[in-house]
């Protein structure tokens, strides 16, 4: 009876155990997920200044009368924002057709973008939001617990600097093709699409 009970005993702090190994897990999973609450489409885009990889700085501004595609990516060289990162390369002279400019922004430094550029032969600017601080304004910062990185969103920005369509479940293998059918759709010529226009 001894021995039954100190095996059950045995057991239960082994499920115990098990179970405190996983949770930590588990909620830093959903933490990762949690992003904070993106501009609102319709509205005004959050207007910035970043370093690019070339450590010169770029603004939102300076890209009024442009198409923009504002995406935020967690790390430079993973494989997921390679991924990405390699399509909108892929397709960059359809997004120069269309009038519009890529901007990728992550945490890394305005060295490890270079790098990763470099590597990668992307002709687009990285820039880099060491301090979190753009991420936050568009509600695109992810807790790791450890560190925070920015979250995998997109945001299409008309001419007039008016948010019209967001992406915040971004899938990287087909992203640049969705993103380019919304550009299509919002840039055709039968209409300039502003705050009123403006399609989630």
């Amino acid at each position: 009876m001894n021995a039954r009970k100190r095996n059950a005993g045995q057991a239960a702090w082994r499920a115990l155990a098990a179970a405190s190994a996983v949770l930590p897990a588990l909620l830093g999973a959903a933490t990762a997920r949690a992003a904070g609450k993106p501009p609102a489409v319709g509205s005004a885009a959050p207007d910035f200044t970043l370093s690019a990889q070339d450590g010169k700085p770029v603004s939102l501004r300076d890209f009024r009368g442009s198409w923009v595609v504002l995406y935020f990516y967690p790390k430079d060289f993973t494989s997921g924002c390679t991924l990405e990162a390699h399509n909108f390369q892929q397709d960059l002279a359809r997004y120069e057709a269309n009038n519009a400019v890529i901007l990728g922004v992550s945490v890394q430094s305005a060295d490890s973008h270079e790098a990763f550029c470099a590597k990668e032969g992307l002709g687009f600017k990285l820039l880099s939001d060491v301090q979190r601080e753009v991420s936050a304004a568009y509600g695109s910062v992810m807790n790791l617990g450890v560190t925070k990185l920015s979250a995998r969103r997109t945001f299409l920005i008309n001419p007039d600097g008016i948010i019209v369509r967001e992406f915040l479940r971004v899938k990287p293998g087909n992203h640049s093709q969705e993103v380019l059918a919304a550009l299509s759709e919002l840039a055709a010529p039968s209409g300039k699409v502003g705050a009123q226009g403006a399609i989630k």
